[in-house]
């Protein structure tokens, strides 16, 4: 991530169409989210494909189901530290949260 090689800040890329988080990944990622968790749903064409509502994705348990199923949902770039995650969007986002 660029935004975190230019703060000079350790990171990790994980690649989530080859390697998918886990439901209990997913779960832990949930529990330190400061944004809803049903923005980690992508609402875009496969969502729609998919016939999918956003009643389909109101409860934790939901979001985790739907995002082991079908891991293209997962909204990205997702930033995870110790203690806190965030969806990077906008990117000044990650910005504070890394710098």
């Amino acid at each position: 991530m660029r935004i975190a090689e230019d703060l000079g800040v350790e990171h990790d890329v994980v690649p989530y169409i080859k390697e998918p988080p886990d439901a209990a990944t997913l779960r832990e990622i949930i529990g330190k989210l400061e944004d809803p968790p049903t923005d980690l749903v992508r609402r875009d064409s496969k969502f729609k494909k998919l016939e999918l509502t956003d009643a389909d994705v109101a409860t934790v348990d939901q979001i985790v189901d739907i995002l082991v199923k079908h891991k293209q949902l997962l909204q990205r770039p997702l930033v995870v530290t110790p203690d806190k995650a965030i969806i990077g969007r906008p990117k000044g986002r990650v910005t504070e949260l890394l710098g």
